[in-house]
């Protein structure tokens, strides 16, 4: 029988539960438990998929194909292991699903009612990977914070669960704010007492609280939210803001919280968690040798988390090479060809991103041709594998109106267009081609090189495809398409071979980057960015040199 831990949140959002949910699994699962980590999500939206990024940031897809909650993302970054289907849920999917079995009439003519039907749905749903026999300890993180209208089900469905499990089954974490007043230089617990009294009245009593504060909390209000809180001392977790969400696994091994939860949940205290890659990962991402920029171009860089993955990509990638990533965020939509040199030739490597749509395409053009023609290391994602391609078009193989069906439907020369199975598409939620997909890698091309095989395993989220008909003139002009679907032939990976580095994929390979196993092509891109800022040092030494000398 699996334990179950319910992550919670109270007094405001984007507090970290699920920073906090993913650092108290990588505890347990460092001490050789094997856990993993779901999301709810209170929105009605069936999935994020059909969400702006503006909106909730960014979309993740795992390997069975599931648009899915950023947070996940941190759950695989930290456990190193791959979440699906199952690992998040939305109140738009509880509510689609009640309905469904409702005109099924699998409820035998009852009135359908939130409870018990949809608190019956979520609490299924809570209990999926629990009932497996792969998981020791399901961690459940409840979106949003208490006292949200559409939060009541999620919290009416723990409380339920609190009295149908076994005591020693089910434990419930509870994240809250301690604001530091400047004026006054004191931590205030108030926020918290409310937030703890407004969860008690739905009925669900918290066993342990984390205290997110900017300041480091004594003993004394330790025990002052326990006693207002109605737990134990020991189970009053500090959190303060760390410089890397990285430190925050072993932030909380120093607080005990994994060893408060083993004993609520009544599990024996055997051995000490093995951290000992996380400590060595830590080490490299502190202490870097060298240093580069890469510019990060795309039309959502005002907000950080529409691009979670890649900057995260950007770390892993960084440690491995004992590299501090920094990333310059340059928006498309102002890039022309006569801002273009000034805005990137600082930078040492040019990325870029994922997208949809045409706003600030004819900058994402603008930006690859200056790597293409500079040698400066580039990396184009999805939607900037696509525009690689059409650069390419335009100013090599000479086709100036070459575009993408997606911004001109009336081009001459669709370089770029939708993939024949999604023409007859209407609905736009969760019909992308979404998730894992073989692909073949030209042996000897750069692509084999950097992953060390030719059949790897990426995610998709795209409608969008390469056009066939246009790949002689591309292998010609010197483009070569090194990486391919096996069943459909779509071109899956492009790259220039006289080129220190121009690589292009139609996957996301941000999405599978971990902790422990970083993504090969960020790997390689950031070697090779160093590569660049080195012999740019280098150049430049010599010029002053020359001039020392005249």
């Amino acid at each position: 029988m699996a334990k179950y831990i319910f992550v919670t949140g109270g007094v405001t959002s984007s507090l970290g539960k699920g920073i906090i949910a993913a650092s108290l699994a990588k505890l347990l699962q460092a001490r050789g438990f094997r856990v993993t980590i779901q999301k709810f999500d209170p929105y009605i939206n069936v999935d994020p998929g059909t969400l702006n990024p503006y909106e909730h940031g960014e979309c993740f897809v795992t390997e069975d194909g599931a648009e899915t909650d950023l947070d996940l993302g941190h759950y695989e970054r930290f456990l190193n292991t791959p979440t699906s289907q199952s690992n998040n849920v939305t109140t738009g999917r509880i509510y689609q699903t009640v309905i469904n079995k409702e005109r099924e009439g699998a409820y035998l003519g009852k009135t359908v009612q939130v409870v018990p039907h949809i608190t019956d749905e979520i609490k299924r749903r809570i209990l999926l990977l629990g009932k497996d026999g792969k998981h020791d300890i399901v961690i459940t993180e409840l979106g949003g914070t208490v006292g949200d209208i559409e939060s009541l089900p999620y919290i009416e469905a723990v409380r339920q669960l609190q009295w149908e499990l076994d005591e020693q089954d089910c434990l419930v974490v509870h994240l809250t704010l301690i604001p530091y007043l400047r004026a006054a230089k004191e931590l205030k617990t108030k926020p918290t007492q409310h937030s703890v009294k407004m969860m008690s009245e739905n009925g669900v009593h918290p066993d342990v609280i984390v205290c997110r504060t900017e300041e480091p909390m004594y003993n004394d209000l330790k025990k002052k939210i326990a006693l207002f809180c109605n737990v134990t001392p020991d189970a009053v977790i500090e959190a303060t803001d760390m410089s890397t969400i990285y430190e925050v696994p072993l932030e909380m091994l120093r607080e005990k919280l994994d060893v408060i939860c083993m004993k609520k949940l009544g599990i024996p205290i055997e051995k000490e968690p093995d951290m000992t890659k996380w400590r060595a990962f830590l080490d490299k991402l502190k202490y870097p040798k060298s240093k580069v920029t890469i510019g990060l171009i795309g039309k959502y860089v005002e907000l950080q988390d529409a691009y979670k993955s890649i900057l995260e990509s950007f770390i892993h990638a960084g440690a491995m090479n004992e590299c501090k990533v920094v990333v310059q965020n340059i928006h498309s939509e102002f890039l022309t060809q006569e801002n273009v040199a000034e805005k990137l030739r600082n930078l040492d490597g040019l990325l870029v991103a994922p997208g949809f749509g045409h706003r600030g395409i004819e900058g994402k053009i603008v930006a690859i041709q200056y790597a293409r023609e500079n040698n400066l290391p580039f990396f184009g994602i999805c939607l900037g594998m696509q525009m690689a391609v059409v650069e390419y078009a335009r100013n090599v193989i000479g086709w100036t109106d070459a575009h993408s069906t997606e911004m001109n439907p009336d081009t001459s020369h669709a370089v770029i267009g939708l993939m024949e199975e999604q023409k007859k598409i209407t609905v736009k939620g969760g019909t992308m081609r979404l998730g894992a997909y073989t692909c073949e890698l030209i042996p000897g091309s750069k692509a084999a090189t950097i992953y060390s095989n030719t059949t790897i395993s990426e995610r998709h989220r795209h409608r969008y495809e390469f056009n066939s008909q246009f790949l002689a003139d591309f292998e010609k002009a010197g483009m070569v398409p090194s990486g391919r679907n096996p069943e459909s032939g779509l071109v899956e990976m492009v790259e220039l071979p006289e080129h220190p580095f121009f690589v292009g994929c139609q996957f996301h390979p941000e999405l599978k980057s971990t902790v422990e196993a970083p993504a090969p092509l960020f790997v390689h891109f950031i070697a090779a960015a160093k590569q660049y800022a080195e012999d740019k040092t280098i150049k430049a030494k010599v010029a002053e040199e020359k001039i020392a000398h005249q």
